[in-house]
Formats: structure tokens, C-alpha cells, sequence
């Protein structure tokens, strides 16, 4: 969970708060808390200010987005807001929501958060199918699924690498065979009435090559065997039988190529084989080279695709409180003699000589008075007994 504190959304915006995701990573299943990137600005006209918003959360449609906030305008669930405007184009996202003189941007920008999707949630549910059958996985589970299905590609893409390397391997020890025998070989072809007969005059022959025994010993002619190859050909103590591939190949070779020089070629290109044969067959042998593979693939991958994560991960809670939706401001609060208690904004108090009285304090009954007087704050707590 410190390597992947949380996912990371195309669309950027904010991650608010990690304990859903961590739910989700440690149980399969939890919450991730989505806020669009925001920020305010002064306008020009009018001492005004408007909300910009500069991302949204993830899956959050634009045109829909618009449309919910004017709803909630002209429903008058959300005051405040004077003027809508989709400003974006190729350079990036920007939605202007321009506020009426004297609203407070905060509070206005709670009240999206809370009654829109300018916050969201995406939900985890971490279902996967394991042995054909779905399983919830936990994060650490499904990194193991995936580093298993990893393995197994490893080893199933070495598996046929060593295949198809042993096969060239053995079409290579043939066409060594035929360079060493040139001149009986192109006899034999050149007497032969079809070529499917000398296939078979190539295939009955035990030839003599000196060369291949030298490039069998070398590379160890049980690594180079293709699996499947009948016993009977290939090396033995009368000397080496081709098989049908091998002949075929032989057929298929042109004239030019049967020089000295050729025979340097395939020399150098079956040692090249025999080489990559070795290395393959210590893969299959030994569990850490597959993990390292694994570990130098997700490597290129990081740096040809990594980027900078999006999603600003912001480490406290998204739930908004009533007291968030409540400008801030400071309040007179008064009891009177007979037990009232009574808010009032401090703007609406005006400083008086010796006996006056404030500019509403006087909305009370005649025979009453104010006996207690303190300030306090619109988010501040308040225990009242009369």
C-alpha cells in the first residue's frame, strides 16, 4: 500500500482521503473519494469571483455536469452562483462558475461538492477470474495472480523459443551435412527422376561429415535435438541420417550458396543457435531468471509508457460537514431576562453612546431586557440554559 497508495485516474482530479482505497486493497473491496481540481479567481467586473474548475473525477460526463448545476440554479438549491460558462478547448478543461458579488467562493464550492459530481466515488470491486473460476482479491492476492500469469507466459514464450531454435538447429546440422558431401549430394540430385526421390536416396544415406560431429560435440547433441525427432535420425555409428525436413531443406538450397564460404556461415550461425539453446534451457532450469525477466520487462514498459501520476492524492477526509456549507462569520448571541435566546449577524449591532441600543436589539417584549451578551462564531459550538 506505500508503493500503491492509490489508483491513478486518466482524467487526473483529487483523491480524497485513502482509507476507502485501503479497504479495497487490504478486503477487495472499498470506496475511492473523487474531487475535480479546482481553484478561484477575481474577476475583472464588478469585484466579483468564480469557481474554475480545471478537472474532473474520473467517468464524470462534462454536458451532464453542466446541466445538474443549472438545475440545482434554478431550483434554488444551490445560491450564489450568477453566470455558467464551458470556456474549454484544445489546451485543456476550463468551466467558469461565476459567483454573485459577496458569496463566499468556499461555501459555494461545498455545496457543488455535495449535491454534484463535482465529487464522486469509484468503487472498488476487485473480482477476478482465478482458475476459471471469479475470486475477490485483495491487492497483494491479485499482484501474485498477475506475477503467476506472468511466469507462466515466461516460460510458455522460452518453451517455444526452444522449439523453434532446436528446429533451425537441425536443419542447420543437415545443410552442414550437404556441404561437406557436395559433390555426391548434387549427383544424387541431378540422377534422381523427381524430387520426391531425392528426398528419399538423401533420407536412406548414412553420410560422413566430420563437421557435424565437430558442431554436435560442441553444442551437445542431445541440447540441440528437436523433441519428437524419431531415433533414427541424426548421428549414429554408421554416420548421420537426414530427415525429411532436413532433406527438403537441402532440395530447396540453391547452388551458390553450397561454397566454403557458406560453410563458415552456418558454422557460425549454429554456434549461435547452440548459444541461444544453452541460455533458454537455463531459464526453463532456474525459477530466478523468469523472475528476472519479468522484472527487466516491466522496466521497459515503465520507461517507454511511465508518466507522472495524475491524480493528486489529498491525505484527509472528503465528508463534508454541515458547518462546511455555512459561511463563516461572526454572531451576536443574546439571552434575555426572561429567558429568550437570540442570534443575530454582529453587522446588524451598531456602536451607540451611553443607553441606546442596537440596531435590532430592541425586538423584544417591552417588559423584557437583555441580560447576557456574547460573541461567537457561525462554526462555533454553543450550550444554551435558560
Amino acid at each position: 500500500i506505500k508503493i500503491v497508495p492509490a489508483p491513478d485516474f486518466p482524467t487526473a482530479g483529487l483523491i480524497y482521503g485513502v482509507s476507502g482505497v485501503r479497504d479495497g486493497y487490504l478486503t477487495g473491496r472499498g470506496r475511492v473519494v473523487m474531487r475535480a481540481r479546482t481553484h478561484i479567481e477575481d474577476l475583472e467586473k464588478g469585484g466579483k469571483q468564480a469557481i474554475i474548475v480545471d478537472e474532473l473525477p474520473y467517468q464524470v460526463n462534462k454536458k451532464t455536469l453542466l446541466e445538474k448545476i443549472a438545475e440545482l440554479v434554478n431550483d434554488k438549491k444551490i445560491e450564489g452562483i450568477a453566470h455558467l460558462q464551458d470556456e474549454s478547448d484544445k489546451s485543456g478543461m476550463r468551466v467558469v462558475i461565476e459567483l454573485k458579488r459577496g458569496e463566499v467562493p468556499e461555501v459555494v464550492l461545498n455545496n457543488l461538492f455535495k449535491q454534484t459530481q463535482l465529487q464522486d466515488t469509484f468503487g472498488m470491486n476487485m473480482v477476478a477470474l482465478v482458475d476459471g473460476r471469479p475470486q475477490l482479491l485483495n491487492l497483494k492476492q491479485m499482484l501474485e495472480c498477475f506475477l503467476s500469469h506472468r511466469r507462466e507466459v515466461v516460460t510458455r514464450r522460452t518453451v517455444f523459443e526452444l522449439r523453434k531454435a532446436r528446429e533451425r538447429g537441425h536443419i542447420l546440422e543437415g545443410l552442414a551435412v550437404a556441404l561437406s558431401n557436395v559433390d555426391e549430394v548434387i549427383a544424387l540430385i541431378k540422377a534422381a527422376p523427381t524430387p520426391a526421390d531425392a528426398k528419399r536416396e538423401l533420407m536412406a544415406r548414412a553420410w560422413k561429415s566430420p563437421l557435424v560431429q565437430e558442431m554436435l560435440v560442441r553444442a551437445a547433441a542431445e541440447a540441440s535435438r528437436p523433441e519428437g525427432l524419431a531415433p533414427e535420425f541424426g548421428l549414429s555409428s554408421r554416420g548421420y541420417f537426414l530427415s525429411d525436413v532436413q532433406a527438403q531443406a537441402i532440395l530447396e538450397l540453391r547452388l551458390q550458396r553450397l561454397t566454403g564460404l557458406e560453410q563458415d556461415k552456418i558454422v557460425a550461425e549454429y554456434k549461435e543457435v547452440m548459444e541461444q539453446i544453452a541460455d533458454l534451457l537455463d531459464i526453463l532450469a532456474r525459477p530466478d531468471r523468469i523472475t528476472e525477466i519479468i522484472g527487466n520487462e516491466l522496466t521497459a514498459v515503465k520507461t517507454q509508457f511511465g508518466d507522472k501520476r495524475r491524480s493528486e492524492i489529498v491525505l484527509q477526509t472528503a465528508d463534508i460537514n454541515l458547518e462546511d456549507l455555512i459561511a463563516r462569520e461572526d454572531m451576536v448571541v443574546t439571552l434575555s431576562h426572561t429567558g429568550y435566546f437570540k442570534r443575530q449577524r454582529l453587522d446588524d449591532y451598531r456602536t451607540q453612546r451611553r443607553g441606546g441600543r442596537g440596531k435590532k436589539a430592541a425586538d423584544i417584549k417591552e417588559d423584557d431586557f437583555v441580560d447576557q451578551l456574547f460573541i461567537a462564531n457561525t462554526h462555533d459550538y454553543v450550550l444554551c440554559f435558560s
